[in-house]
C-alpha cells in the first residue's frame, strides 16, 4: 500500500481488555438495572466520540443505565486539564421507544464538574442537535482559571461559553460562575463548518450573500478570537443540507450521508498551505469529479476519475486524508489520487493509481476523518491510525511501473518522506544504476540529482519551493490514463488582520508571491553559464580578473569540498578529487556565490550566516550525489584504482561505468552543474580503454569528453610508441589547446613531437613579423646542411630570434632555437621524401 498506517490506538485492543477485568471483579448492581450480563452484551456498544488537541480519547460504552431511558452521547469533549465535561444526548431513535429528555426537546446538552463529579449543569434542553467542543490553549504549564467552550447548534450558530473555575480543597475544582456563564456568537447562518483541533481553527461557510464564502476563525490563548480570512468558493450549497467536519465521531450521520451528500474538507500545513478539497454529489456511475482549491498558488484543479464500474460504490464516498506535503484522495475499491500541494503545477508530481495497482482493499471502506500530524479516525471500528506514506511501497513501485508519471510521482514522494536519506538515496540510486535509460519523458539522473538536493535543504528555511528548482522539468503533456485534469485561476482569500505569526505569515507570504512575484523566483544558472564562460575566454586570452576576485570564488569552492570531506567520512573508491580541475572550482565557486546572492535577496529575515551554511549544504549535496552514482557503481563492478592507467583495454565493467558518466555529463551539462574535480579526467581514461579510436575522437570533437592536462600527461607516459598508440597520441595532441599542447609534446620523444614543437615555434616567430633590411651576421658554418632554401629560412628565424633579444621558452625545458628548427624540417622532408 501506498500508505503505512499504525494504529495508535484501538478501543478493542486498549480498552476492551480492561473492561473485562472489571468484569471480573465483584460489583454490586447499580440503581436503574445492569451486572456482568449486560456488560457482556455491550461490547458492541464501545464507540470513539472525540479525540483532543492534547491526545485524550473520549470513548463511550453502554455498562449499566444511569438513566430510566436509553441515552445516546452524539458528542462530548473534555478541558484540557480533565476537571470539565460536556456532553449532548439524544433520546434513542429504536423503534416503540418514546422518552422525553424535557417537554418539547430531543437534546440535553450538559456541563459536568469532574473532580469531584458534583454538580450537572444544563446548557441546552432543545429539540436540534448540539455539539459541543472545549479550546485548548497553547500554553498549558499552569492551571487556567478560565475555560472556553463551543456549542455548535443544528439551527446554524455556534456559541462560546466562558467558564470560570475556582479549585477548593485541595483537588477539587468547581464552576465559578455556575449561575450566568458568558457567551459569544462566533458564527450563525453557516451550512458547513470544520474544526481544526490542532490549531485551533474553525472554517465555515457562509451562505449570506450570493455565493458561498469560506471563513476561518483563529482562537488564541485568552478568550480573543479573530476572523482571519474570507474566500470565495465556485461551489453550490445551498441544497445540501447540514454538515459539520471533525466535530467528534457521528458515525451513524456520516454513514447516512455516505454517497449522497458531498464531500468538503480544508486542509493546512505549516509550510503555509491552504487548500479546501470538494467533491460534489455522484451524477453519475461512472465516473467522479473533485476539485482542489489550492488557494496558497493562486488556482483550482478539477479532476476527473473514470471509475468504469458501479460495483461496490453503494454507501462510499470520496475521502480526502491530509498527508504533510499531500493530500489523498481516496475511494474504496476504485482509486487512490495522492496529490503533491507544495508543487502542484504539473500532474505528473502527483500519483494516480487505481484497482489495477494494487489499491483496493488499501483502507478500511468505511468513513475516515482526517486529524492533524496524519492521524486518521475510524469511528466504525473504534480505531485511531497514523498515515506515512510507505517507503516500501513507493520504492516497490518505482522497481516495477513502466509508466514515466509513476515513477517520476514515486520517486519525489520517497524523497518527501524523510527519515534516514543516505540508505533511502542508496537504495534510488541502486534502481537507477540498473535502470539508466528507463526513462523516456524525462532525465533520471536528472530529476534525482535536482529533487534530492532540493529536499536536503527544504526544511531549513520557509519559501524554499519558491527559490530552488524542485524538478528538472518545466511541462508535462503526456495524458495519464483514467484520469484528467482541468486548471484555473482562482480569487485569493482576503485576509482581514493585518499581524500575522506563524502559519499566518507563511501564508501571507504565499499569497503576496502569487500576486506580485513574476517571473518566478527559482534560481537557475544562466547567471553562472555566463560568468564561468567569460572567466574561461580570459584565461585563454591571458587576462585575469583581479585577485581579490578569484581569491573568493576558489576560497567558495575550497569550502565546498572541505564541507562535502566533512559530511562523508568514508573512505571512497572512485579516483576523484585527485587533481585541482581549477574549471570545475571555479564552477563551484561560482554557483556558491550566485546562489549565496540569490537566497539573500529572497529569504528574508534569516541570518546571512546560516544562508551561507544552506548554500554549502547545497552545493555539496549536489556533488556528493554524483559520487554516489559513481561510488555504486565502482563498487558493483569491483573497479580499482588501476583503472586510471591505459596499459590494457578496458573490460565491460569499465564500459558500464564509462556508459554511466557520459549519461551523468550529459544530465549536469544541460543544467550547468559542477562536477567532482577529476570527473573529467576519469572519464577521458575510460574512455581511451573502451573506445575504438575513431569513437573515441567523435566523443573528443563533440565535447563529451575533454582532454584534461591529467590524463593526456599520463597517457603520453603509460603507452609505448607503437603504430597503434602513435597514432592515438597524434590525434590527441593535435586537438589539444596550444597552451596545454606545447607542455605535452616536450613529454612524447618522437619525430612528430618535434614536427610540431617546431611548427609551433616558427608560428609565434611569424605572427608579428615585418619585413625589414637585414644585416645578416649569422655563422653559417652553424647550419649542417647546403640546402639553399632552408638556409635562407634559418637564416631569417635566427635574425628575428636575435632582433627580439629573447628566445621562445617553454616551462621546464630547454629552449628551441632556429638550429632545432632546421634539423627537424631536414629530417621531416627526408622521412616526406622516403630518404
Amino acid at each position: 500500500m501506498a500508505l503505512s498506517l499504525t494504529t495508535d490506538f484501538d478501543l478493542q485492543r486498549d480498552v476492551l481488555p480492561w473492561l473485562r477485568t472489571q468484569r471480573a471483579a465483584p460489583a454490586a448492581p447499580a440503581a436503574g438495572g445492569g451486572g456482568a450480563d449486560v456488560l457482556e452484551n455491550n461490547y458492541e456498544s464501545l464507540r470513539i466520540l472525540n479525540v483532543e488537541r492534547n491526545g485524550n480519547i473520549i470513548y463511550t460504552y453502554k455498562h449499566i443505565y444511569t438513566f430510566e431511558k436509553d441515552l445516546q452521547v452524539i458528542s462530548c469533549s473534555v478541558n484540557s486539564e480533565r476537571t470539565l465535561l460536556a456532553a449532548s444526548l439524544v433520546q434513542s431513535t429504536k423503534e416503540g421507544r418514546r422518552n422525553e429528555l424535557q417537554p418539547g426537546s430531543k437534546c440535553l446538552t450538559l456541563l459536568v464538574e469532574i473532580h469531584p463529579v458534583n454538580n450537572v449543569k444544563v446548557l441546552k434542553a432543545v429539540d436540534s442537535h448540539i455539539w459541543v467542543q472545549f479550546l485548548y490553549p497553547r500554553v498549558e504549564s499552569h492551571p487556567l482559571s478560565e475555560n472556553h467552550l463551543l456549542l455548535i447548534s443544528e439551527e446554524k450558530y455556534i456559541e462560546q461559553f466562558h467558564i470560570q473555575v475556582i479549585h477548593e480543597d485541595g483537588n477539587k475544582v468547581v464552576i465559578k460562575n455556575y449561575g450566568h456563564l458568558p457567551r459569544d456568537r462566533v458564527a450563525e447562518d453557516f451550512v458547513w463548518a470544520q474544526w481544526d483541533m490542532s490549531e485551533q481553527r474553525l472554517y465555515y461557510i457562509d451562505l449570506k450573500k450570493s455565493r458561498s464564502i469560506l471563513k476561518c476563525i483563529q482562537f488564541h490563548a485568552d478568550e480573543n478570537f479573530d476572523l482571519m480570512f474570507e474566500a470565495p468558493l465556485d461551489i453550490s450549497l445551498s441544497d445540501s443540507g447540514f454538515k459539520l467536519v471533525n466535530f467528534g465521531c457521528d458515525y451513524l450521520q456520516d454513514q447516512e450521508k455516505l454517497s449522497t451528500h458531498l464531500t468538503l474538507c480544508v486542509f493546512t500545513n505549516h509550510t503555509g498551505s491552504l487548500c479546501v478539497c470538494y467533491s460534489p454529489k455522484f451524477d453519475s456511475w461512472q465516473q467522479i469529479t473533485y476539485s482542489v482549491f489550492y488557494f496558497h498558488k493562486g488556482h483550482r484543479k478539477t479532476f476527473t476519475a473514470a471509475l468504469g464500474s458501479a460495483d461496490s460504490l453503494e454507501a462510499q464516498a470520496v475521502t480526502f486524508l491530509n498527508l504533510d506535503y499531500y493530500v489523498a484522495v481516496y475511494l474504496p475499491g476504485h482509486f487512490f489520487h495522492l496529490l503533491n500541494i507544495q508543487h502542484p503545477d504539473l500532474i505528473c508530481h502527483s500519483l494516480f493509481l487505481t484497482g489495477e495497482n494494487e489499491m483496493i482493499d488499501m483502507l478500511p471502506p468505511t468513513p475516515l476523518q482526517s486529524l492533524a500530524g496524519g492521524l486518521l479516525l475510524d469511528g466504525a471500528s473504534g480505531q485511531l491510525h497514523r498515515a506515512l506514506l510507505s517507503q516500501t511501497y513507493l520504492l516497490g513501485l518505482l522497481r516495477r511501473t513502466c509508466r514515466d508519471w509513476e515513477r517520476l510521482a514515486a520517486l519525489h514522494g520517497l524523497l518527501s518522506c524523510g527519515g534516514d536519506p543516505r540508505s533511502l538515496e542508496a537504495q534510488i540510486i541502486q534502481w537507477i544504476s540498473e535502470n539508466i535509460s528507463a526513462c523516456h519523458s524525462f532525465d533520471l539522473i536528472q530529476e534525482f540529482i535536482i529533487a534530492s538536493s532540493y529536499w536536503s535543504i527544504y526544511p531549513e528555511a520557509s519559501n524554499m519551493d519558491r527559490l530552488l528548482p524542485y524538478s528538472s522539468l518545466l511541462t508535462w503533456n503526456t495524458e495519464i490514463p483514467g484520469i484528467t485534469l482541468v486548471t484555473e485561476e482562482i480569487a485569493l482569500p482576503l485576509l482581514k488582520v493585518h499581524s500575522f505569526k506563524g502559519y499566518w505569515e507563511k501564508l501571507n507570504s504565499n499569497l503576496e508571491y502569487v500576486k506580485y512575484a513574476k517571473p518566478y523566483l527559482h534560481f537557475n544558472n544562466s547567471m553562472i553559464r555566463k560568468e564561468w564562460h567569460s572567466l574561461i575566454s580570459e584565461e585563454k586570452s591571458g587576462k585575469r580578473r583581479s585577485v581579490a576576485y578569484m581569491k573568493n570564488i576558489l576560497g567558495n569552492a575550497i569550502k565546498v569540498i572541505s564541507n562535502l570531506e566533512a559530511r562523508n567520512l568514508e573512505l571512497r573508491l572512485t579516483p576523484l578529487f585527485q587533481e585541482e580541475d581549477n574549471h570545475q572550482r571555479l564552477l563551484m565557486g561560482l554557483m556558491v556565490s550566485e546562489l549565496k546572492e540569490h537566497l539573500l535577496r529572497h529569504l528574508q529575515g534569516v541570518e546571512k550566516k546560516k544562508i551561507e551554511q544552506m548554500v554549502l549544504n547545497y552545493v555539496s549535496k549536489l556533488l556528493d550525489l554524483i559520487c554516489c552514482i559513481l561510488e555504486t557503481n565502482w563498487k558493483k563492478h569491483n573497479l580499482h584504482s588501476w583503472v586510471l592507467h591505459f596499459h590494457r583495454p578496458g573490460s565491460a565493467a569499465e564500459f558500464s561505468v564509462f556508459h554511466l558518466m557520459t549519461r551523468i555529463l550529459e544530465a549536469t551539462r544541460s543544467l550547468f552543474l559542477p562536477l567532482p574535480p577529476g570527473f573529467h579526467t576519469l572519464h577521458m581514461v575510460l574512455g581511451v580503454r573502451c573506445l575504438p579510436l575513431h569513437n573515441l575522437l567523435h566523443y573528443i570533437d563533440n565535447g563529451m569528453l575533454l582532454l584534461t592536462e591529467t590524463a593526456v600527461t599520463r597517457l603520453m607516459k603509460d603507452l609505448d610508441n607503437t603504430e597503434k598508440n602513435e597514432k592515438l597520441k597524434f590525434s590527441i595532441i593535435g586537438r589539444l589547446p596550444p597552451r596545454i599542447g606545447q607542455k605535452i609534446c616536450r613529454l612524447w620523444d618522437h619525430p612528430m613531437s618535434s614536427n610540431l614543437i617546431s611548427r609551433n615555434h616558427v608560428n609565434k616567430l611569424l605572427q608579428n613579423y615585418k619585413k625589414q633590411p637585414r644585416h645578416s651576421t649569422i655563422d653559417k658554418s652553424l647550419l649542417s646542411v647546403e640546402f639553399l632554401p632552408l638556409n635562407y629560412f634559418v637564416e631569417i628565424l635566427t635574425d628575428i630570434e636575435s632582433s627580439s633579444q629573447a628566445l621562445y621558452a617553454f616551462e621546464g625545458h630547454d629552449n628551441v632555437d632556429a638550429k632545432f628548427v632546421g634539423e627537424a624540417a631536414l629530417k621531416h622532408t627526408t622521412m616526406l621524401l622516403g630518404l
